[in-house]
């Protein structure tokens, strides 16, 4: 099979498509006939420093979407043909080739409705968003959020889940995003260049501060992030942590949630495994029914992977980009 391949840590920019053997299902595995693959800073950043599970040469790409090719023994959840979206194992060879291999009870299946590209760019950007709304932050309708980063993979999507969860939504994004984040459902756009977001939040509030914000930005950001948030408020974090000590005050009651997709294929738990598919079943449902967009802004081929990865590196990239293996 073709792949594009990473042969040392820290290469990715120089990475190549070269022939690869096709990978064979082990028990509760299935293969895939990839037919698209999202792109993700997860993949740039754990290629840098490479994972101590890899053997190479490797395959990095976490998202992908196809046909099952072939089932392992004991695979009861699909069948050869399904159309099939997932989140991948990273500590695995990934989707960034014409097949891959995945745990049979991770995947969602996809409607013949929807296109593989559009579903490929859900599941790390989407799931990482769907989990901090709705698996970690207790959010009613009508409560402020802080989404930062709304023009983004995480950010738009957690920008439509939170609008159609009835939230007032608050969003951080360049001047030049602001009309594309408020299309996405954003009631408010801050110019964080411009802007103190902090400080607009609690003129938007009131005073009182939001009831959440997720930042995707670092752990500077979302300490700062803390000073916006009301009491009993919440925080849920994937670019690094707050300042949490520094911040425990009886009179804020704050809660604090770490945001680690990809930790579940990590664990020996076979329930919290499956919450990728019960995941990605509610966000396939919602792209299916118009509740949400894929935000897809690109299709690449897998030659071209490499120079989208440095683009989303440099952190300029709207919405999100798939690469097509064949």
């Amino acid at each position: 099979m073709q792949a594009l391949v990473l042969h040392q840590a820290g290469q990715w920019r120089e990475m190549e498509v070269e022939t690869l053997p096709k990978p064979s299902p082990n028990q509760g595995e299935i293969v895939v006939q990839v037919k698209a693959a999202g792109l993700n800073p997860v993949d740039y950043k754990i290629a840098t420093n490479g994972n101590p599970n890899w053997t190479y040469p490797h395959v990095l790409g976490v998202d992908g979407a196809g046909i099952v090719e072939e089932i392992g023994e004991g695979v009861t959840e699909v069948k050869p043909g399904d159309r099939v979206v997932y989140h991948g194992n990273m500590q695995k060879d990934g989707n960034f080739a014409e097949y891959a291999k995945t745990p049979a009870h991770t995947v969602s299946i996809i409607p013949d409705s929807l296109s593989f590209e559009d579903v490929a760019a859900i599941p790390c950007a989407g799931y990482t968003a769907y989990q901090a709304l709705f698996r970690k932050m207790n959010l009613e309708a009508g409560q402020h959020i802080i989404i930062h980063a709304g023009a983004g993979g995480v950010g738009g999507f957690a920008i439509q889940l939170a609008k159609y969860a009835g939230l007032k939504v608050i969003t951080t994004a360049s001047g030049a995003n602001h009309d594309y984040v408020k299309q996405l459902g954003a009631d408010y756009a801050i110019d964080y260049k411009e802007e103190d977001f902090v400080k607009r939040a609690l003129e938007i509030t009131n005073g009182e501060g939001v009831h959440a914000v997720l930042d995707t930005v670092s752990g500077d950001n979302a300490t700062k992030s803390i000073e916006a948030i009301g009491f009993n408020g919440h925080i849920a974090f994937i670019a690094g942590a707050p300042d949490i000590t520094a911040n425990i005050h009886f009179a804020r009651s704050l809660s604090f949630h770490q945001i680690a997709l990809g930790g579940a294929h990590m664990v020996n738990n076979h329930h919290q495994q499956q919450d990728l598919s019960r995941m990605g079943n509610e966000m396939v449902e919602l792209l299916a029914e118009g509740h949400i967009s894929s935000l897809l802004e690109e299709v690449v081929n897998l030659e071209e992977v490499p120079e989208a990865l440095e683009r989303l590196s440099q952190r300029h990239v709207r919405g999100k980009i798939v690469a097509k293996p064949s």
